[in-house]
């Protein structure tokens, strides 16, 4: 009887709510760290990025416009979903990243605390971020951090997925949308976490996910005018400059490139950097 041949998976995009191919056709080879071909991977086009951002830009207001608690539900939900795929998700690490599966699995369960952590922040970040500012005279005055929109994030590259959810959850607690180009070299894990998504209630559109070559894909995020922030975490080994130049353009608030072991740790000015503050005067009753 002859050896059944397995199935090669190509992991694709995930563009709002979906699994598209690349609209180029292209797919590029992940391979472990001893050369073993793992998976085909989809190779993002210029194009990818500009309907990624398209599908971001419808989901703002909707998401942006649920109430905190149920966004902090939501992205309870993706770690509770996370959890369950555990297994799953450190192989993936082991294939990719050749660690042990201790290691992994300690990664998997540090991506699945950051998530708990964030969404713990999504209905209490208002009233550590907001305030009410004394003022003189018969008014009240009040500010409050309102979702910047639109955010293009670049993940760490040399994680597989504690890097990438470290860059993504920040930007949703406050209610943005996300495209963000997954780590070249470790793209499986980012697909994979797409699914976790897909079957959680995040909407489609609120994160969008894109594999291939940052080098190619993040200089058409920084210059689109419907991306509001860009994050360059994990651009370090690219010429993000020129990216921050481009981003300068449409006046795109830019985050630099992290370094170290835990780039992206968590922390609340990462929730704060992709906010606007919103400030209401309303005058006080003179009887």
């Amino acid at each position: 009887m002859s050896k059944r041949l397995a199935v090669p998976k190509t992991y694709k995009l995930y563009i709002g709510g979906a699994f598209p191919r690349s609209e180029s056709g292209r797919t590029y080879e992940v391979a472990s760290p001893a050369g073993e071909f793992l998976a085909n991977a989809a190779l993002a086009s210029r194009k990818d990025a500009r309907e990624a951002v398209v599908a971001a830009r419808a989901a703002v207001s909707p998401w942006s416009g649920a109430t905190p608690y149920n966004r902090g539900q939501v992205l309870y939900r993706v770690a509770e979903i996370l959890e369950g795929r555990r297994a799953q998700f450190v192989d993936e690490i082991v294939a990719q990243t050749g660690v042990s599966a201790a290691v992994a699995g300690a990664e998997v369960d540090e991506a699945t605390d950051r998530w708990v952590w964030y969404a713990g922040w999504c209905d209490k970040f208002a009233q550590i971020a907001g305030n009410g500012n004394p003022v003189a005279g018969p008014y009240f005055n009040i500010s409050v951090p309102e979702p910047t929109g639109v955010v293009g994030v670049v993940a760490p590259q040399d994680t597989a997925l504690v890097g990438l959810v470290s860059a993504i959850a920040p930007a949703l607690v406050t209610g943005n949308a996300v495209v963000v180009v997954a780590a070249q070299r470790h793209p499986l894990s980012a697909i994979s976490l797409a699914e976790v998504l897909a079957t959680s209630d995040v909407p489609g559109g609120v994160v969008n996910v894109l594999t291939g070559s940052p080098a190619e894909i993040t200089p058409w995020l920084a210059s689109h005018p419907d991306v509001h922030a860009l994050d360059l975490v994990g651009a370090g080994e690219f010429d993000w400059v020129e990216y921050e130049i481009a981003a300068a353009e449409t006046l795109t608030r830019v985050l630099p490139p992290e370094s170290g072991a835990d780039a992206a740790a968590p922390s609340l000015a990462r929730i704060a950097a992709f906010t606007e503050t919103k400030t209401v005067w309303h005058p006080k009753s003179l009887v």
